[in-house]
C-alpha cells in the first residue's frame, strides 16, 4: 500500500509505517539467529564459533550497503512528497547503477581478501577453515543484500514498509527450513548454513524487487529515464555516501568499545554480550521508529511543508518519551531475570555484571530515543552531515570516555556510564541545531536544491 504522510495525523501515520517495520527488525533478529542455534547445537562449539565471529564482520559490511540504500531511499522519498515522478525514475536508476557497482566492488574485494581479513581479526587456527567456508558463501550472497535493501528502501520512499516485512518472514521461514534440512538431516555443517542464509537473502531480494515493480507502476517508467543521469548523481551520491558512512562510523565504534570490554575477560565479555542483546530490543522500537520518521519528514519536505514537519517533531518527542517511560520501567526491574535468559541462574558474576549496566544504561533509553529521531530527521531533511556528526559526537564520547575510565578504579563502570553520556551530549546539539530553526529555509526552498537537467524536465 501507497501511504502519503503529506497529510492526516503525524503520530498515527509515523506508527503505522514504523510497525511493520519494527516487526521486520525482529525477523531479522531471528534470521540473524537461526544459523547460531542450529550449528550451536547440530555442529558443534567450533562450527559455533566460527558462525559468531563471522557476524561483526557481516555487519559491517551489510551495514555499507545498508546505509547507501538508505540514503538513495531518502532522496527518492523527498521527490515522491514533491511528485516530481520523471526526476524519480531518473533518481531510482542512478542510485541503482550506482549502489549496484559499489556491491560488485565490495563482493570482488571481500573475495580476494578473505584470508587478510580473518588474519586481521586474529581468527583462532581450529576455526580459521570454517569461518572462511562461512564468509564465502556470505560475500558471494551481498548481491542479494543489495537487491533486497534497495526494493526496500524504494518501497519505504513511497510509503509502504509492510510488503518489505511479507518478504522477510518468507525468507526467515525458508532460511529455518533450509537450515534443518541442510545442517540436520544433510549433516553439511558450517556450508550448509552459509547455503540456507544465502538461498533466503535470493528469495526475500526476488520478492522484494517484484513488489518494487509492481508497486512503482503508477510511475509509468519510460526508458528514456532509465539512464544514469549526472546531474541527478550529485544529489544521489551525497545522500547515499553520507548515509553509509554514519552506518559505518556507529559498526566501528561498537567494535572499539567491545574491543575494551574484550579486556576484562570471559565474565565480562559474556555479560555484555547478553545485556547488549537486552539493550538492542530494548531500543529496537525508537530505532524503527526514528527510520520511519524519516520517510515523514523526507516527504514533507518533498512538498515543503514546514509547518509538518515540526508537528511531526513534536509528536516523535511525545511518543518517544511515552514508550521510553515503560520500557526503562520493564528493564530496570526486570534486569537480573532478563539476564536469566542468556545465562543460567548459578552464573551470578555474570548476572551481576549485566545486571550493573542495565541498572545505569537502562534509566536514560529516552536519550538513545531522540538520537535516532534526530537521524531520521537530519536524514529527512537531506543534512546527513549533522547525523554523520551527531553520530561521531555519541560514540566519539562513549569511545573516549570509557578508554579513559576503563583502567580507573571504577572500571567497567567507567564503560557503562560512558554510553548515556554520549548520548546526551549528541542529543543536546541536536536539539540546539533544530531549535535555530535554519533547516526550514532548506524545506522551504526544497525545489531549488535540484539542478534541473538539460531537457527541462516538468513538474508531474
Amino acid at each position: 500500500m501507497i501511504e502519503d504522510m503529506t497529510t492526516g495525523k503525524p503520530t498515527k501515520k509515523i506508527l503505522l509505517f514504523a510497525l511493520p517495520m519494527l516487526l521486520g527488525n525482529i525477523f531479522q533478529q531471528i534470521y540473524n539467529l537461526v544459523d547460531t542455534i542450529v550449528v550451536g547445537r547440530f555442529v558443534g562449539p567450533d562450527a559455533l564459533a566460527a558462525v559468531g565471529s563471522s557476524f561483526t564482520m557481516m555487519t559491517f559490511v551489510t551495514s555499507v550497503i545498508i546505509g547507501l540504500c538508505m540514503g538513495a531511499g531518502i532522496l527518492i522519498s523527498q521527490l515522491f512528497g514533491a511528485k516530481e515522478y520523471i526526476r524519480m525514475q531518473r533518481a531510482i536508476a542512478t542510485s541503482f547503477y550506482f549502489i549496484l557497482a559499489i556491491t560488485l566492488a565490495i563482493m570482488a574485494i571481500t573475495l580476494l581478501f578473505t584470508d587478510l581479513i580473518l588474519a586481521l581479526f586474529q581468527t583462532p587456527a581450529e576455526i580459521l577453515a570454517d569461518t572462511k567456508t562461512y564468509l564465502t558463501f556470505i560475500f558471494w550472497g551481498l548481491i542479494f543484500t543489495f537487491f533486497y535493501n534497495f526494493a526496500t528502501c524504494l518501497l519505504r520512499a513511497i510509503g509502504d514498509s509492510k510488503t518489505p516485512l511479507y518478504a522477510l518472514i518468507v525468507a526467515c521461514l525458508v532460511n529455518v527450513a533450509l537450515d534443518l534440512v541442510f545442517v540436520v538431516v544433510f549433516h553439511m555443517g558450517v556450508r550448509g548454513a552459509a547455503l540456507a542464509t544465502v538461498i533466503a537473502q535470493g528469495v526475500s531480494a526476488l520478492l522484494g524487487c517484484l513488489s518494487a515493480i509492481k508497486k512503482l507502476s503508477f510511475l509509468q517508467i519510460q526508458r528514456e529515464n532509465l539512464i544514469f543521469d549526472r546531474d541527478m548523481f550529485q544529489m544521489t551520491a551525497r545522500y547515499s555516501v553520507l548515509t553509509s558512512i554514519q552506518q559505518s562510523i556507529m559498526n566501528f565504534g561498537i567494535l572499539l568499545v567491545q574491543g575494551l570490554v574484550n579486556t576484562f575477560g570471559a565474565t565480562a565479555m559474556a555479560a555484555f554480550a547478553a545485556a547488549v542483546k537486552i539493550d538492542s530490543f530494548a531500543y529496537m522500537p525508537v530505532q524503527e521508529f526514528g527510520n520511519a520518521f524519516s520517510t515523514y519528514v523526507a516527504q514533507n519536505v518533498g512538498a515543503s511543508d514546514t509547518q509538518r514537519v515540526k508537528l511531526g517533531v513534536h509528536a516523535a518527542i511525545r511518543t518517544i518519551i511515552i514508550f521510553c517511560i515503560i520500557i526503562s520501567s520493564l528493564v530496570l526491574i526486570f534486569a537480573r531475570q532478563l539476564m536469566m535468559i542468556f545465562v543460567d541462574a548459578c552464573e551470578t558474576a555474570i548476572i551481576d555484571i549485566g545486571a550493573q549496566y542495565l541498572y545505569i544504561v537502562g534509566v536514560f533509553y529516552v536519550l538513545i530515543g531522540f538520537l535516532f529521531m534526530f537521524y531520521g530527521f537530519y536524514r529527512g531533511i537531506g543534512q546527513h552531515s549533522m547525523s554523520i556528526i551527531l553520530t561521531i559526537l555519541s560514540l566519539g564520547t562513549r569511545v573516549a570516555l570509557a578508554y579513559l575510565l576503563a583502567p580507573t578504579t571504577i572500571g567497567l563502570v567507567g564503560i557503562w556510564w560512558a554510553i548515556p553520556i554520549g548520548w546526551a551530549i549528541a542529543d543536546t546539539v541536536g536539539f540546539v541545531v533544530y531549535g535555530r530553526g535554519k533547516w526550514t529555509r532548506f524545506v522551504a526552498d526544497y525545489g531549488k536544491h535540484f539542478v534541473k537537467p538539460k531537457d527541462q524536465l516538468k513538474k508531474s
